[in-house]
């Protein structure tokens, strides 16, 4: 399926001159992203309806988070009041709670790294401005994500990078389902960031100073462990910290505050530099090692997200994290998982680390990643296969 095949889409806009514009459904977080967006509809003349999730609550005062936080639930709120479009607050706390906080605490425990963004997009945000579209009437849902929505030569939707390549965020909609692809409108997938910006000032909209977040939403300083081990009480174990032969070196309070591939932070001396290369929950053990022990040459990601139409055995270039470059790949089937063989070596593929697969700027699969093959372990079964 060559990049050829595939085709910008720009769904028909609402007609200013019909009695009943067409309606949208945008999610609005009250940033400058998803209010440049929701300006841009009601400019194509949509009838254009803008809902912010409540998804979070920050219990620490001094921590700001940019999950829906109260001033950005109100500043969406003025945005729509100054674009003169409906607007509704949705509280989805319990289910972010229970689909999106516990298995981000879960994960760490287990020794993984997870990437909850993709997840939330695909089970909260995207299926519940559905399910409000479906009531409202509307037959698209939209976005301020920088990336595109792309048809093929038979008219099947698919997510495709954003104009922007340091802005794209087509690694975090992989999973949506084609029906919700299809219904999708990106109005910045052509855009780029500080144009964005620039927009928003100029047509003065609230908030269009405000600054990004660089961190996850739900832990805005970025300290990840102490997060987890607020939640995870009892269920945080010590454990030894141990080279690749086995000898003790050091001990830690928990896995939770370790990463495949961490340096910095693990309380150790060696000599030299040393990289966490392995975490065994099970065992409450961190394995480090030289950073040649980081190198894989293949992943399994079971239960993927593979693009209707798209089929296996075939080659790609794969993100194994948001900010990684990517590498060429062969896809093929492992059973019921999608195993990917790199072409050349990768570093620090982390189980519960999301990969993305891509056939020129269109997303063709991806998954969370299980298990990891070091490049020396020789083929696929051999023991030096790591699982999460």
């Amino acid at each position: 399926m060559p990049k050829a095949a595939f085709r910008g889409t720009k769904p028909a806009a609402g007609n200013a001159s019909m009695a009943e514009p067409e309606r949208v459904v945008i999610g609005m977080s009250g940033g400058v992203d998803s209010s440049v967006a929701a300006a841009r509809l009601v400019d194509q003349g949509f009838d254009v309806v803008g809902v912010t999730l409540h998804l979070w609550d920050e219990p620490d005062p001094t921590r700001r988070s940019r999950c829906c936080a109260p001033e950005d639930v109100r500043d969406a709120r003025r945005v729509a009041d100054q674009l003169g479009i409906a607007h509704y607050t949705l509280d989805r706390r319990a289910s972010f709670g229970a689909r999106i906080v516990q298995p981000f605490v879960d994960a760490y425990l287990g020794g993984r790294t997870p990437s909850p963004c993709p997840r939330c997009n695909a089970e909260i945000k995207l299926p519940t401005l559905m399910h409000l579209a479906r009531l409202m009437g509307a037959r698209h849902v939209a976005t301020g994500h920088y990336a595109r929505v792309v048809r093929d030569e038979s008219g099947i939707a698919r997510i495709a990078r954003g104009r922007d390549a340091a802005k794209d965020q087509s690694y975090f909609l992989y999973a949506l389902p084609p029906g919700v692809v299809g219904a999708l409108l990106l109005p910045l997938g052509e855009c780029i960031k500080r144009e964005v910006r620039a927009e928003a000032l100029a047509r003065g909209l609230v908030g269009a100073a405000k600054g990004e977040s660089q961190d996850l939403c739900i832990v805005p300083d970025g300290d990840y462990a102490s997060f987890v081990q607020q939640r995870a009480g009892s269920a945080i174990r010590p454990g030894n910290i141990v080279d690749r032969q086995g000898a003790v070196l050091g001990r830690h309070d928990g896995v939770h505050g370790f990463t495949i591939g961490q340096r910095k932070g693990l309380g150790i001396a060696v000599g030299r530099p040393v990289f966490v290369t392995r975490i065994d929950a099970a065992t409450a053990t961190v394995v480090v090692d030289d950073e040649a022990g980081l190198v894989a040459r293949t992943v399994l990601v079971p239960d993927p997200v593979v693009g209707p139409g798209i089929e296996l055995p075939m080659e790609a270039v794969v993100q194994i994290r948001y900010r990684h470059a990517g590498c060429a790949a062969r896809l093929s089937w492992e059973g019921r998982a999608l195993r990917i063989d790199f072409h050349e070596p990768v570093r620090a593929a982390s189980p519960g680390q999301v990969a993305v697969a891509y056939l020129g700027d269109v997303v063709v699969a991806g998954g969370v990643m299980q298990e990891v093959w070091p490049a020396d372990c020789g083929t696929a079964g051999s023991s030096g296969r790591i699982p999460s």
